[in-house]
């Protein structure tokens, strides 16, 4: 006859399977911080106009970079057979060819990392048994579509070998609201894996705050994808003025033959679109911390609302920043990977919206 456990037999596993989930929400922290350091390397790749440096998709041998001076030679040949080369940087030393390489690389070798980083851990939690039920089946899709990722990236590089200088900002776009895609989903499994051991502090999120939380999510990944066609078509290099754009609310060249390729080809109306959804964002953070100031709400609610407005207001001044500095480097990253904070911000806060009065948020999880 099995005997039922003892309370503190039953303490002692409750403790182990709290600390087993702690491990695998910390693991998914740590590889959400190595996407955000990718999103900030891919940046400084693009900035640097390296990311056609490398003309071949080798998903293992690439790993290894030229070793000695005939395999630099043999690879800068081959980035002389592309346009960009011949149009942008005709006579560059080999020198000089070194220094786009190895930013390429470097985003390259983290992509591959970050895989390892995920497969590894993903294969022991899940061979010892330590998964959640149903975590598992999550955990391979973002898996596959970190894979997937790269085929993206390799799509988007091709783009810009043959007929171009760069690549297509269409799949820029892909490729960076991807990267944003993968970055949220591992935050919302990061929370969910994180046990639930601390009571609430007040009352849950009203109808109207968990709306406007969802709406918020919703504009800032609109908003990457605005960023993105604004990276990938250059625009932050004109217009370099603010509030106006030289002088006008509206730019004159908004519109661009066929009007409806003017969101996504126009450099004016990429740049003009982004500022508006900007100020949009900035307008509906302020609401959800008016929804949520003063009412009882749970503290974690509240919190997050205000760290996401604050940190919503940082990133529009790095936005301006990066216009009145002529898309200076480190401006530039800083703006990026304020995009990524604000990411994350918002669906943290749309988690504990959601979760307060379903389901417990640990307390050292937000403080």
């Amino acid at each position: 006859m099995t005997m039922a456990p003892t309370i503190d037999q039953q303490r002692t596993r409750n403790a182990d399977r709290e600390g087993v989930q702690r491990a695998v929400s910390l693991w998914l922290w740590f590889v959400a911080a190595l996407v955000v350091a990718m999103i900030i390397v891919g940046g400084a790749t693009r900035l640097t106009e390296s990311g056609l440096s490398i003309t071949e998709w080798q998903p293992l041998l690439g790993a290894i970079p030229p070793l000695d001076e005939s395999h630099w030679i043999e690879a800068f040949e081959k980035y002389k057979l592309i346009p960009q080369y011949h149009i942008m940087n005709h006579g560059m030393t080999l020198e000089e060819f070194k220094f786009i390489y190895w930013w390429e690389w470097s985003h390259r070798f983290l992509g591959r990392f970050i895989g390892l980083a995920f497969a590894l851990p993903l294969l022991a939690f899940w061979v010892t048994g330590s998964l959640k039920r149903g975590s598992g089946v999550k955990f391979l899709g973002v898996l596959a579509l970190g894979g997937l990722q790269g085929v993206i990236g390799w799509y988007m590089v091709k783009s810009g070998l043959v007929d171009r200088i760069d690549v297509s900002q269409y799949r820029l776009a892909l490729h960076l609201t991807t990267a944003f895609l993968i970055l949220g989903l591992l935050v919302w499994l990061a929370l969910e894996e994180w046990p639930n051991t601390s009571a609430p502090t007040g009352e849950a999120a009203s109808l109207t705050v968990r709306r406007m939380a969802t709406f918020l999510l919703v504009i800032v990944i609109a908003q990457v994808v605005l960023g993105a066609f604004v990276a990938g078509l250059k625009a932050g290099f004109i217009y370099n003025t603010w509030p106006t754009m030289n002088g006008q609310w509206v730019p004159s060249d908004y519109w661009t033959t066929p009007w409806y390729l003017s969101f996504f080809e126009s450099h004016a109306a990429s740049q003009f679109n982004h500022r508006m959804l900007a100020y949009l964002v900035g307008i509906a953070a302020l609401v959800e911390v008016w929804l949520v100031w003063g009412r009882r709400f749970d503290r974690r609610i509240q919190t997050t609302a205000i760290a996401l407005a604050v940190v919503v207001f940082a990133q529009m001044g790095l936005g301006i920043a990066t216009l009145l500095t002529h898309v200076q480097l480190d401006v530039a990253l800083l703006h990026q990977a304020g995009g990524a904070i604000v990411l994350t911000l918002a669906v943290l806060h749309l988690y504990v919206v959601r979760h307060r009065g379903t389901s417990q948020i640990a307390a050292g999880q937000l403080r």
